[in-house]
């Protein structure tokens, strides 16, 4: 089926469609990892968004209930240069029949080069994905009315309606088994923005028994719980927008060790009195270079987020520990006399594949020095 992806800029590009018929609006980004398409899809962070994927092969590995970084997908579209119906045996669909189960589309066959060198140039935009066969001025009259991401609160929309309990560590790459329920060595609520579950799974791995809260849990409800850290996961939208969020963050810092990941970092920023601000087209792949500013050390990172902290709004306030070495923005902030932290990056997801995994053992090392205090 033909399909057309019409930008709020007036500029068109034509493919073929696959997934389901349907037509959608989002904002058009582009991840320029290698491989994960699947965990990029079902990330919580690509709420509202069409991900465009540089790399030119989508669809060749299937799809598997393993790779999920959550029970559904949240991009509301996928952009690939081709797309193949191959599979592996680890597969129990092809992506075709998965995005089209779950009344999502795709386009392929566009020249997704050209599409980012656009996005590159005038920024990240909204667009519509269309395989009704309504005219372009229509389309593009339908992106450009299309609501922003700026403003929008859409991590408490997309956290969890109740608290629950998670005990599972990382299972087995391959087989998918389980792993054996953590120690409950300390008890963490992770405080869910629109959290992947990989998260989860390695601060079960650190010995954390973790209690998930709505993103609206106020301060006080958190704190009796009797948390031993509190954790702030990644999430989707403008983290200035997220309803009381950095006044909760904020009633939290110097009572219990802060761990925060990508809006969770950006949240804590706000918190502690700093500003962010939006990025002209984002970072979003498997390959951005952070430097560790206290070691020298460069990491090789995963990244998907669109705002990003203003590193003057925090002098005197805290820290920056790491920095983006593409653009010099911050990628990590600490507030040592508070006990609390945060990078913009996403250590579970394993880019290095284990360069910055080792953030969830400083956030127990912290912990740690909490209890013995």
């Amino acid at each position: 089926m033909k399909a057309v992806l019409a930008l709020a800029d007036g500029r068109l590009f034509e493919g073929e469609g696959f997934g389901a018929r349907v037509d959608v609006a989002g904002e058009v980004v582009f991840n320029t990892a290698m491989s994960g398409y699947q965990e990029t899809l079902t990330d919580p962070s690509y709420v509202g968004q069409l991900v465009t994927f540089t790399c030119p092969h989508i669809g060749n590995v299937g799809v598997n209930a393993h790779d999920e970084e959550s029970a559904r997908p949240h991009a509301v579209g996928a952009i690939v240069r081709e797309y193949t119906h191959r599979s592996n045996w680890r597969a129990s669909d092809t992506l075709h029949g998965y995005l089209e189960k779950h009344g999502l589309p795709g386009i392929s066959g566009l020249d997704t080069r050209a599409l980012v060198r656009h996005l590159r140039t005038h920024g990240a935009q909204q667009g519509v994905l269309s395989t009704s066969g309504a005219s372009a001025q229509a389309l593009v009259e339908r992106a450009k009315a299309s609501r922003p991401m700026e403003g929008l609160d859409l991590a408490t929309g997309i956290s969890t309606r109740a608290a629950y309990e998670w005990t599972a560590g990382t299972p087995d790459p391959l087989t998918g088994a389980p792993a054996k329920p953590t120690t409950g060595r300390y008890h963490v609520v992770a405080v869910d923005y629109g959290l992947k579950r990989s998260m989860l799974q390695y601060l079960c791995d650190v010995g954390a028994r973790v209690t998930v809260v709505p993103a609206s849990e106020t301060a006080a409800q958190i704190l009796a719980r009797k948390p031993d850290g509190v954790f702030l996961t990644n999430g989707p939208g403008d983290p200035a927008a997220v309803v009381g969020a950095r006044e909760t963050v904020a009633a939290l810092l110097g009572k219990v060790p802060v761990f925060g990941i990508c809006l969770g970092h950006q949240i804590l920023a706000l918190a502690l009195g700093g500003s962010t601000y939006k990025l002209k087209f984002g970072h979003r792949g498997a390959n951005q270079p952070v430097k560790d500013l206290s070691t020298g050390k460069v990491e090789i990172t995963a990244q998907n987020h669109g705002f990003a902290v203003d590193a003057r709004s925090l002098e005197g306030r805290a820290v920056v520990t790491h920095v983006n070495l593409n653009d010099g923005t911050v990628e990590g902030i600490a507030a040592e006399k508070l006990n609390a932290f945060s990078v913009q990056h996403h250590p579970e997801s394993s880019p290095g594949p284990h360069d910055a995994r080792s953030l969830f053992q400083r956030f127990a090392q912290a912990i740690d020095k909490a209890k013995a205090a």
